[in-house]
């Protein structure tokens, strides 16, 4: 028996070893951990539980037949993060660049089979070439197989992409169906065709970094959920996103430990929104006053920055929050914001997180770029998310709630729940000076008589109280209390049930 224990650590320390030494001292020379060193950095000491180490391809053109490396090059299986069971993949850019054939995707989709039957997040981390091209087809339907379960278990269980090398053509789709994708600055990217493939067709002349990397995904395309320096910081950031996210559907959001009093009072809010209401204010400011602890986990930090998203906790339980950003467009809703709201807002909903929203929008980006490039239908999305929501949501405005834009941003139109402001909330179609401009524009040669029009508007409607006469507001709060009373709201409400009409799905306007 001995015999038989001692070849089984031989085969077990030949696939540990991937593709060999070489290409692992190669992989740190790039600056990248190997794929079982991303794993064990991500999981609990000694919680990871490996499958199929022993898988082989079985293809046998191309001299295929005479390599064959245990693995396949995707390292699979299960471990806890914080105590809590999470699923994991790594490809391995030792054995075969990663690339997916026949058996690897078969290794994968077991996994994910696994992670839906036992309701438990699953993560993947890429680094990988592409399909196999030796195994043609066969490697095709092998990535098809990995989309559909993608498309199952969305909504269903949390689905996180890290891309941490290159992760090209079918390697690229599937993250782009999962609910969070991360990158790594500079040594990773992700494209559909290559530079290679793009000066063939178009004649245009890009790099890897140039055409798909971090910076491209996180500030212009939003493919990307945020980037970072390396392969050891984006696993601890993964851990800290794990904290924060239920284990799936049913399940409900997690909760901590808080020694953070929900009944504080933060008296610097109460000098937050400046004198000018011209001037910008850091809405992250009021976030983080707000959380736990001042523990805030942002998302798409770097893109339409206009429009804040993220989680933090509140009584150590999880909540999603969306604020516009006064300092950037002055927090003007426009398409890429509004699409950025849209997502995240689902996704909270699909995982029954609660959303708080801190509304200060002037209105929509008005321009031709914007009309043409779909800002009706973009901005419709965020509407439509907020209103499908059956989510505890709780709303506080702060100072502008201009327009159409007043409505989109989780009013009480469209089913919010609870819904504060400011003393300092202005809450109507527009700015004073252009709706003075509007209704007395046969008065406009005599300047004095519209400052006159312009500061009766004010005294008339730029304020709450309106709104609040007419139930749209639940109360007008002092800014200070902001923490206390928005605990309050999400404790009474987390018995909420909402009922909605029986459909397959809805018909969101993508």
């Amino acid at each position: 028996m001995k015999h038989i224990l001692e070849e089984l650590e031989t085969r077990r320390q030949t696939a540990r070893i991937g593709g060999g030494q070489r290409r692992i001292d190669a992989q740190h020379a790039r600056g990248k951990l190997t794929a079982r060193e991303r794993i064990s950095a991500l999981l609990d000491d000694d919680s990871f539980e490996e499958f199929d180490m022993f898988v082989e391809h079985r293809c046998s053109d191309f001299g295929m037949e005479k390599s064959k490396i245990a693995g396949d090059g995707v390292v699979t299986g299960w471990g806890t993060v914080n105590g809590r069971l999470t699923y994991v993949f790594a490809k391995d850019f030792t054995v075969f660049g990663g690339s997916l054939s026949e058996t690897h995707a078969l290794k994968i989709t077991k996994l994910q089979d696994m992670a839906l039957r036992n309701r438990a997040p699953i993560i993947g981390l890429f680094d990988a070439g592409g399909a196999r091209i030796q195994e043609g087809v066969a490697a095709l339907g092998g990535y098809g197989e990995v989309f559909q379960r993608n498309v199952v278990s969305s909504g269903v269980i949390p689905q996180i992409s890290v891309i941490m090398g290159p992760c090209a053509g079918g390697d690229a789709y599937s993250p782009a169906m999962t609910d969070f994708i991360f990158m790594v600055r500079d040594t990773s990217y992700m494209f559909v065709t290559g530079p290679d493939v793009v000066k063939t067709v178009t004649n245009e002349t890009v790099t890897a970094e140039e055409l798909g990397g971090a910076s491209v995904h996180t500030t212009r395309s939003s493919i990307a959920d945020g980037a970072f320096d390396n392969d050891i910081e984006a696993i601890l950031e993964m851990r800290r996103l794990i904290d924060f996210l239920p284990l799936n559907n049913t399940d409900g959001v997690p909760e901590l430990p808080s020694f953070d009093d929900p009944d504080r009072y933060e008296m610097a809010l109460d000098t937050l929104i400046p004198d000018n209401p011209n001037k910008p204010y850091d809405m992250r400011e009021l976030i983080l006053k707000t959380v736990d602890e001042g523990d805030f986990f942002e998302i798409q930090a770097a893109f339409a920055a206009n429009i804040v998203t993220g989680f933090g906790r509140l009584e150590g339980r999880t909540v999603g929050f969306v604020a516009n950003q006064p300092m950037v467009l002055a927090g003007v809703l426009d398409a890429d914001a509004s699409r950025k709201g849209a997502r995240f807002v689902r996704f909270c909903d699909c995982f029954n997180i609660p959303i708080v929203t801190f509304v200060d929008v002037p209105g929509f980006l008005p321009g031709t770029a914007q009309e043409y490039g779909g800002l009706i239908k973009h901005g419709a999305k965020l509407l439509f998310a907020y209103a499908e929501a059956t989510v505890p949501k709780v709303t506080v405005i702060t100072r502008k709630a201009y327009g159409g834009a007043y409505v989109v941003m989780a009013s009480k139109h469209l089913s919010s729940d609870i819904n504060y402001a400011w003393p300092t909330a202005e809450i109507a179609v527009m700015g004073a000076k252009g709706a003075t401009e509007i209704l007395y524009r046969n008065e406009l040669d005599d300047p004095d008589k519209i400052a006159a029009r312009t500061k009766d508007y004010e005294d008339r409607f730029a304020n709450p109280f309106i709104a609040a006469e007419r139930g749209y507001i639940d109360e007008v709060i002092m800014p200070h209390s902001t923490r206390r009373r928005v605990s309050r709201a999400l404790r009474r409400l987390r018995s909420k049930e909402a009922e909605t009409p029986w459909k397959k799905h809805d018909n969101l306007p993508l």
